[in-house]
């Protein structure tokens, strides 16, 4: 009986040190192209951790804010931000938990995100800014210019969450997950395992784009390297997301708000339509157009398209 258990014990450590061996190797090979440089931006240093960020041009203020996922980052950005310098200060950020920023062991929630945009306009911006957000992080955009209107001009928001899926909270059972997420070796296996590049390639195919021949290789690697910078802690902000720390019920600040708001949605992403006249439900003020032949990530898909209409926006009087 003892042999037996010295076995199970001796096998047990054995399956753990290759876990641990097979988590670094992807974690370091990952990131072995360096795509996502810092050469060409600075650091905020903030109170939760260092946040990278962009600065372009000259003009008022623009603040590009990514999709909230651990794969995503100021990257997103990459074919709009260079139109926008010529008459904008074009500021893109990688979320805290994405990209290049920091990382940390930490609950993600919605309000951490408004911290971090009223802090950034504060300390890095110094005046009202514009404000774009795609997906995930419209809702604590909108919730962030509800707390601090004077800080923001326009929102526009990009393929916003449906607010019915904005008011789900953390459960036990999904307490139960978030714990093993964020075990030191388990977690990070189960967390490799959903952002190895061939799941991330079907993201992009199923969801992210409509005509799945303008997704490039170099596209998937970037998105690919930044779920697993800094060691592949994203899997913090992932289990976060997974638990709906990062959900808010956003209907009160959308009644409230006086803020000129903008709704771009894409016609091939699900539920485009009822999304969009949910948000103008309650705030019958927010203008909306859609953009054809686009999914979830028009901007990079479609940018010329984009850009046409975020234009139209942005120059609203």
């Amino acid at each position: 009986m003892k042999k037996h258990i010295r076995n199970i014990a001796v096998l047990t450590v054995l399956t753990t040190a290759a876990i641990h061996v097979i988590n670094r190797i992807i974690s370091i090979t990952s990131t072995m192209k360096n795509l996502l440089k810092k050469d060409y931006g600075q650091f905020f240093d903030w109170k939760y951790g260092k946040i990278f960020y962009t600065q372009h041009g000259k003009g008022s203020p623009v603040l590009l804010i990514h999709d909230l996922n651990p794969c995503s980052s100021a990257m997103e950005w990459n074919q709009i931000y260079k139109y926008l310098s010529k008459n904008h200060t074009v500021y893109s950020l990688d979320l805290l938990g994405c990209g290049r920023s920091d990382k940390p062991n930490l609950t993600y929630t919605n309000y951490l995100y408004v911290q971090l945009l009223t802090d950034f306009i504060k300390n890095v911006i110094h005046e009202k800014t514009n404000l774009i957000a795609t997906g995930t992080s419209c809702s604590f955009s909108i919730m962030s210019c509800n707390m601090d209107p004077e800080y923001y001009n326009k929102i526009i928001l990009i393929n916003p969450e449906s607010l019915t899926e904005l008011t789900k909270i953390p459960s036990k059972g999904k307490n139960a997950f978030k714990f093993m997420m964020d075990l030191p070796i388990i977690g990070t296996m189960l967390y490799h395992r959903r952002y190895c590049k061939a799941n991330i390639k079907r993201r992009f195919y199923q969801q992210y784009f409509e005509r799945s021949h303008v997704i490039t290789d170099k596209t998937l690697d970037m998105y690919y390297e930044s779920a697993h910078l800094g060691n592949s802690k994203g899997k913090y902000l992932q289990s976060s997301m997974d638990a709906n720390y990062t959900n808010i019920h956003i209907v009160h600040a959308l009644k409230k708000i006086n803020n000129s708001i903008f709704i771009i949605g894409s016609k091939e992403q699900e539920d485009c339509i009822e999304i969009l006249k949910s948000y103008q439900k309650y705030n019958p003020s927010i203008e909306a157009a859609e953009i054809p032949h686009s999914k979830y990530l028009p901007q990079m898909e479609v940018p010329e398209k984009f850009l046409n209409q975020l234009t139209v926006f942005l120059e609203s009087v």
